[in-house]
């Protein structure tokens, strides 16, 4: 039982890029709610921050579930 090297290489990229998904975005999501409870004036900063910080987070669970779908398609020779 061999390992798809290329296909594995796939993964080991989008897993570095899930890691660094993984650390933005709730980050991101901690800075738009404390902004929220700052700014009285300029709520449409905060509503678009929020509204990134969402996005990152769909999109880092989407990642994270095609992340493992490559790791399994390597090591299993899908």
């Amino acid at each position: 039982m061999s390992v798809n090297q290329e296909l594995l290489g796939k993964g080991v990229k989008k897993l570095l890029l899930l890691i660094l998904l993984l650390i933005i975005s709730p980050i991101t999501l901690n800075i738009a709610f404390k902004a929220l409870n700052k700014m009285e004036d300029a709520m449409y900063i905060a509503y678009g921050i929020l509204a990134l910080a969402i996005v990152l987070i769909i999109l880092t669970l989407i990642l994270a579930f095609k992340t493992f779908k490559t790791f399994l398609d390597a090591l299993f020779n899908k």
